[in-house]
């Protein structure tokens, strides 16, 4: 029998909408398993949290509400499934409840890695009893998929509008029935950039009725604007909105009487003082008024940890003078700064004054079950060959032919990967390989992928299985991958494959034939970003000829852990 590494709770997910007011509930018996990581947790168990409340790379987020439950949707480029849908109580404790996409169109197109292409900053809302996430592919247009359960399943995405460079779609219904789309611009595909464009949809919210107007030119004070949400609030449009770079940025808020404009200007948050850099781009999302008391304003964003991806923080939200005022404004100028630490959102409870349950989006994976854990995407959409789990306690993973074009694996589809969850932390897993004895060349193993990527593999040869270790420096311009062979072992005997990360996304790989003594493999690697994401860590099984059949390994269980003094 298996042992979680975590601690297991449930709880029954209640299916509801996303809004600023409480709406009448969808309902689901959907039961939802929640884990307690072991390597970062935002609640500090005294009604008190730490920022990132999701320290992964969850980038663009968007949130919004339905009564006292939040959903939030963030960016996931070409990974599949993807459009990761996490729910919360209390804007703190996070899980992943599933995924809106589980096929990328065009279909064919996604068959293939299309790093950093893909979906980006997507926006989610709640209107008329149905789930909206209204989603930008930089190269085919924007789309939107809809759900009256927010766990799914999702709509096939429908082309809200063709098109080059449209980008960071947020809907708004107004209150005369009209509904609108504001967007950015894409310099790499439109040919232009820091401008925000409005346009009218039509009632259904499914087509875009005029080629809109520019309403806001950010070339001279916000170079780079992006990412807009739109909001009205007081008889005020808002748009929220990112500008100055990723990195190195701010948080803009404009608003007009006028959906079309001309918008006051203002910056309400950045760095100041604080070592968060590029504080922007998220969501604006009040609580429910709890016992007589009015509710709170919050504010979620990201923060670029260039290899450890955009993680996302929860700020602290005033309004002064229909203005927002996100995190700490020590100088009183309407302008604030992150915050490191902050009192809790205050929510209702599920009893009096009870907290709720701890959780964080899942990590290890038992393998236990009949579906893998919500944490895994692929590189490019699936294929029913790849993988199954069969509820053997075990994951199964097919040799699958690398493209004939690969020159490594970072055009290689079938890489089963999740997100760094920390920037210290141990990942480990046992597995079976039993390669095609007629095969050479199936390779299995763990892997750290990023624009250069590190792997510790079994590889099969005319001599047998071989234990290697590959660096592959510049991968994604399509440099080889240098192989160093550490030692020989049994074919169909169990393996463990670890990699422990410390700070600086410092990566050491080490193996053990006993589950208890690891050897440590090569030098120290240095994880980098991938394109527009951060590293990732996980598992693969390939080869490079195509016969009749193939090998295969059994992935007993995959556990990410804390790293001791002992396991440095």
């Amino acid at each position: 029998m298996k042992l979680l590494p975590v601690v297991s709770l449930l709880f029954l997910l209640t299916t509801s909408g996303l809004a600023q007011t409480a709406r009448p509930k969808p309902t689901s018996s959907a039961t939802v398993t929640s884990s307690v990581s072991n390597v970062w947790v935002a609640d500090l168990g005294n009604g008190s949290y730490k920022n990132p409340v999701l320290n992964a790379d969850y980038s663009d987020p968007d949130v919004c509400r339905v009564g006292d439950d939040y959903y939030l949707v963030a960016s996931s480029f070409d990974a599949i499934p993807g459009l990761p849908i996490l729910h919360s109580r209390d804007l703190v404790n996070w899980t992943i409840i599933g995924h809106a996409l589980k096929r990328q169109p065009p279909f064919e197109h996604f068959e293939k890695t299309q790093h950093g292409n893909g979906v980006w900053a997507p926006a989610i809302r709640y209107h008329n009893k149905e789930f909206y996430i209204y989603y930008p592919d930089p190269d085919f247009g924007i789309y939107l998929t809809k759900a009256t359960n927010p766990a799914g399943p999702w709509s096939e995405p429908v082309l809200v509008e063709g098109g080059k460079g449209l980008i960071d779609p947020c809907p708004l219904w107004d209150d005369n029935g009209q509904v609108y789309l504001v967007h950015g611009w894409a310099g790499s595909r439109a040919g232009i950039k820091s401008i925000l464009t409005v346009k009218k949809l039509n009632a259904e919210g499914t087509k875009v009725m005029d080629e809109g107007a520019i309403v806001y030119d950010g070339h001279e004070t916000d170079p780079t604007i992006e990412g807009p949400k739109l909001y009205k609030r007081n008889g005020y449009y808002y748009i929220f909105a990112p500008a100055g770079g990723v990195s190195t940025g701010w948080q803009l808020v404009l608003r007009s009487k006028n959906i079309y404009g001309p918008y006051e200007r203002k910056v309400v948050m950045d760095q100041g003082k604080s070592p968060i850099n590029g504080p922007h781009q998220g969501a604006w999302v009040d609580t429910e008024p709890v016992n007589g008391k009015p509710g709170e304003d919050w504010f979620l964003h990201f923060q670029d940890k260039e290899a450890y991806g955009r993680v996302v923080h929860l700020q602290p939200m005033k309004w002064v003078n229909d203005w927002p005022v996100i995190g700490i404004d020590t100088d009183g100028d309407g302008k604030g700064e992150p915050v490191l630490t902050h009192k809790k959102p205050t929510v209702a409870g599920p009893t009096p004054g009870k907290e709720f349950s701890i959780a964080t989006p899942a990590e290890s994976d038992e393998f236990n079950t009949m579906t893998l854990g919500r944490q895994w995407q692929w590189q490019a959409n699936p294929k029913g060959i790849w993988h199954t789990t069969s509820n053997q306690s075990f994951l199964r993973l097919y040799s699958y032919k690398t493209p004939e074009d690969a020159k490594n694996n970072w055009d290689v589809p079938n890489l089963l990967l999740q997100k760094f969850p920390a920037e210290r932390f141990m990942a480990t897993t046992k597995l079976t390989f039993k390669p095609n004895p007629k095969l050479e060349n199936e390779r299995v193993g763990l892997i750290v992928m990023g624009l250069s990527y590190a792997n510790l593999v079994l590889k099969s040869s005319k001599d047998g299985v071989s234990l290697v270790y590959g660096v592959c420096k510049k991968a994604s311009e399509n440099k080889a991958e240098a192989e160093q062979v550490i030692a020989k072992v049994n074919a169909g005997s169990p393996v463990y494959l670890r990699v422990v990360v410390t700070e600086g996304a410092k990566c050491q790989f080490s193996y053990s034939l006993d589950g208890q003594t690891f050897t440590n493999t090569g030098d120290p690697f240095q994880a980098e970003v991938g394109r527009w994401i951060g590293a990732k860590m996980g598992i693969f099984c390939t080869r490079t000829t195509q016969i009749n059949d193939s090998g295969y390994a059994d992935f007993d269980w995959f556990r990410v852990e804390s790293v001791s003094t002992t396991n440095p």
